[in-house]
């Protein structure tokens, strides 16, 4: 099985945050910074799809600058075999279908059967990043999601919608999932996988070489 996992670095909620000189986003250089709350959630998910009976594979990757090279270690550490650093400084200027075409164009060829977003980020909250990625690679997008089973190449999901109520949702691999709140709790990386992940292999490639692809 090979699953891919997309995460984003975001700003800790807790940070005093201050308009950037350019008016059109915030100043970044105080600020903490973390894996976005529902992606950890998608980490946790992906990396326990993988300790299912068989062979798994499982790539992590996100979009950003130099920083969010701390957010793949933390996902490496929790269970994820690989890292994919798609090098963009300018990130920020990126609209969702952009980065979803960056992240379709990596996953064209790679054939995963599970891929697993966060339901939306925190700061930007536009929630569209993860059904994109599913429009362009023509793959089921199962949404919102609170449960997760992956049995017999078909991946059910039960999802959350408004009211308090649930649907549960069936679709076959390949397929992707982007992950609620609830859906799991997230693992602490153990200080011996945390010295494990110093060898995991961490690529990059720049989102230029992505975007020309479309």
């Amino acid at each position: 099985m090979n699953i891919l996992v997309c995460i984003k670095q975001v700003p800790d909620m807790e940070s005093r945050f201050k308009v950037a000189a350019s008016g059109t986003w915030f100043e970044e250089s105080d600020l903490a910074w973390r894996i976005n709350e529902y992606d950890e959630f998608a980490v946790e998910q992906a990396v326990q799809l993988k300790e299912q009976p068989g062979d798994a594979d499982l790539t992590v990757l996100t979009i950003g600058p130099a920083r969010v090279k701390e957010a793949l270690k933390k996902s490496l550490a929790m269970g994820c075999d690989r890292a994919l650093h798609v090098v963009d400084d300018a990130a920020h200027e990126k609209d969702p279908f952009q980065i979803a075409s960056a992240i379709a164009a990596f996953a064209k060829d790679k054939s995963f059967d599970v891929i697993f977003t966060g339901m939306q980020s925190q700061d930007r909250g536009s929630g569209q990043v993860g059904v994109l990625v599913g429009e362009l690679l023509n793959i089921p997008a199962l949404t919102t999601a609170v449960e997760f089973a992956y049995e017999g190449g078909a991946v059910t999901v039960r999802r959350e919608l408004e009211g308090g109520l649930k649907a549960v949702v069936k679709a076959q691999a390949p397929a992707l999932v982007t992950c609620q709140l609830g859906l799991n709790t997230p693992r602490y990386p153990t200080l011996p996988n945390i010295m494990k992940a110093k060898k995991k292999e961490l690529l990059e490639v720049p989102i230029a070489d992505l975007l020309s692809e479309e």
